[in-house]
């Protein structure tokens, strides 16, 4: 009887054994076909090891089943991080079956992070939001577009009319494409408020103050793929090994093709140290120190980069006295970082050249961390590691668009393209718009003398920075006379942003209890619609991810790409142009603010969008400009 089951056992697992087989060869199966047909359970997986020599064949692709003919591709850029991989997709009958990396892109070309390769789940579904929702008694409760819209416009209209125009805050997003985050800013302008920001307040700011002050502008100066051509690479408070696998690529050819010196500065022995040639740990908040340390050894064994300092650089001299204090034996008590090594990595830096200095969040997001980004950028000026291929400061950013965002004005300090918030600046985009300044200025609010300080006309107040994402709930919770706005913050609209981006949550939560209303807009219910016990007063707005619908973002080096919509957005979703420009439609500023955009239905074209960035950026701006030279002529040849 032993015997029988036994032989019986082996005839099975035979023919198990050809049936996976030829199963294998013959097609490809997703993981539950493959076990339901395999009958792969704790018996099934024995009968493998009766598999025959060369029963196995070799591997196919399985292709897409479809014709060539009913596959479209679409281009687009993924949204995981900031480095900007091209995502080519393939769409059969207006689904996306399938994705491959862009060969011809100088950023990813032809590959993929893990992160990158699983963009189609984005709008699979599975945790999206579906259809607006609002917060009734505690109780969600699923509405209209329609609905939804009537009732935000007519609270948002309530509260401005009460409490002015600054009582609403307008919350943006690194997520938005470029043509959406000029739209949200305008929007803000014509609404009348510069409280509007998004997350660059948190890991872009930093950078921005400190580049921008050292040579002018706040973003990356060379390229991803310019890293290859560096000689000594230097990367400090970042993990691109982890964060931007992509962007490591770069590091890994120039390192593999020009021999070149890898040294990472970081507490943590990360997966990017495991790539180099010289790891240095040091501890966490002493960034300044160690760059201090490297100069100090650049300047007294003479490896500064004399003609460059005398030709570019000014204000040298005061950096010299600070670090000739920095000793190597102070250095070596503050950081932890052995003076003979820090001496090996300060000389590589300074003659193995180009070099370069990358950095992330792990340098910026410090109490210190403009000091920081100064104090890196001190660095490259000394040794003369700027302006030229190899060389630079590669700023790795965190969001898909969180440059490009920043470039198109989602800032409380400034109107797009870095304008400011001056008279001229005003009438630029006034000029642009095809509205007049004073329109723009009737929207401002006045703000009455309190808590000591003077008062604020609506001009004044027009030039005045907003209040940061970082701050916005001290403008909801402080008493009023340490409030410097005509009335605290009543009422939030956030399109893109996570509630959760600020180290001061308790505060948060206090100020979104307090808040009459609230409104998420987002592809997924954030943190913002879970954080606090509100019973009332929320709404949710289904806004589609940026793979369904047109639009531009800015990686990290300034690359500017646009994205082709893949697939029509799921469910109830909206593009974010067509949910502002709803709101607008409600408030009463649609005729006005769209008057030079096209708009398909209720949708606004992106590239009409862009065409008005572009007006704003180039042509207006020289017409203006003209304009503006022409008219100070004139008066002064009244004068005489």
């Amino acid at each position: 009887m032993l015997m029988k089951r036994s032989g019986a056992g082996r005839s099975s697992a035979r023919s198990l054994a050809g049936t996976l087989a030829s199963t294998l060869a013959s097609a490809a199966l997703d993981r539950r076909s493959f076990l339901q047909k395999s009958g792969l359970t704790a018996a099934g997986l024995g009968a493998l090891g009766a598999l025959q020599l060369g029963s196995v064949q070799r591997a196919k692709a399985a292709g897409t089943n479809v014709s060539g003919a009913d596959v479209v591709i679409k281009t687009n850029v993924c949204t995981h991080c900031s480095v900007g991989c091209t995502v080519k997709a393939e769409v059969v009958n207006g689904v996306w079956v399938g994705q491959e990396p862009a060969w011809n892109s100088p950023i990813n070309r032809g590959t993929h992070c893990a992160k990158g390769a699983s963009i189609r789940e984005l709008v699979h579904g599975d945790r999206r939001l579906k259809y607006p929702m609002k917060l009734e008694g505690g109780q969600w409760r699923r509405i209209s577009w329609e609905q939804a819209v009537n009732e935000i416009g007519d609270k948002v209209s309530q509260i401005r009319e009460a409490s002015g125009a600054d009582s609403v805050y307008w919350l943006g997003s690194a997520k938005f494409t470029n043509e959406a985050a000029y739209l949200f800013r305008k929007f803000a302008a014509f609404w009348g408020t510069n409280s509007v920001d998004h997350q660059a307040r948190i890991c872009h700011s930093t950078t921005v103050a400190g580049v921008a002050n050292t040579w002018g502008y706040g973003a990356q100066t060379n390229s991803y793929n310019d890293i290859r051509n560096a000689k000594t690479m230097i990367i400090m408070g970042g993990n691109p090994a982890e964060a931007h696998p992509i962007s490591m690529q770069h590091v890994l050819a120039g390192k593999e093709l020009n021999r070149a010196n890898l040294i990472v500065i970081d507490p943590r022995f990360t997966r990017t140290a495991a790539h180099a040639t010289e790891y240095v740990r040091l501890r966490p908040g002493t960034d300044i120190p160690v760059i201090w340390g490297m100069l100090w050894h650049i300047f007294q064994n003479g490896w500064e980069d004399k003609d460059f300092i005398a030709k570019r650089v000014y204000g040298l001299d005061a950096v010299r006295k600070e670090v000739e204090k920095w000793t190597p034996e102070e250095v070596e008590r503050v950081t932890g970082v052995p003076g003979e090594q820090l001496k090996r990595v300060a000389e590589t830096f300074a003659t193995q050249k180009p070099s370069t200095l990358i950095w992330c969040m792990g340098a910026t997001q410090h109490t210190v961390g403009t000091a920081n980004v100064r104090a890196f950028c001190i660095l490259c000026l000394a040794t003369g590691n700027v302006g030229k291929p190899g060389t630079g400061a590669n700023i790795f950013r965190g969001h898909t668009n969180v440059q490009g965002a920043t470039d198109l004005g989602l800032d409380v300090t400034t109107l797009p393209l870095y304008y400011g918030l001056v008279e001229g600046a005003w009438k630029h985009w006034a000029r642009v718009w095809e509205v007049e300044y004073d329109y723009l200025q009737s929207r401002f609010d006045e703000v009455p003398a309190i808590g000591g300080r003077k008062p604020r006309s609506r001009k004044e107040n027009m030039e005045t920075p907003g209040v940061t994402s970082t701050r916005w709930f001290d403008a909801v919770n402080l008493p009023a006379e340490q409030i410097d706005q005509r009335t605290s913050i009543k009422a939030m609209m956030v399109f893109g942003h996570g509630g959760n981006t600020v180290t001061r949550i308790p505060e948060s939560i206090d100020g979104m209890k307090k808040l009459e209303l609230l409104v998420v807009a987002d592809p997924h219910p954030t943190t913002f619609a879970a954080l606090d016990a509100r019973k009332d007063g929320t709404y949710l707005l289904p806004i589609c991810t940026s793979m369904e619908m047109d639009g531009s973002r800015t990686a990290s080096n300034r690359s500017l790409q646009w994205g082709e919509k893949i697939v029509e957005p799921i469910f109830e979703s909206k593009t974010d142009y067509e949910a502002i420009y709803l709101l607008a439609e409600k408030l009463g500023l649609a005729q006005a603010m769209f008057k030079n955009i096209e708009v398909e239905g209720k949708n606004p074209v992106a590239e009409s969008i862009l065409r008005e960035i572009n007006r704003g950026g180039w042509y207006s701006a020289s017409i203006g400009l003209r304009a503006e030279r022409l008219e100070a002529n004139m008066r002064d040849k009244a004068k005489f």
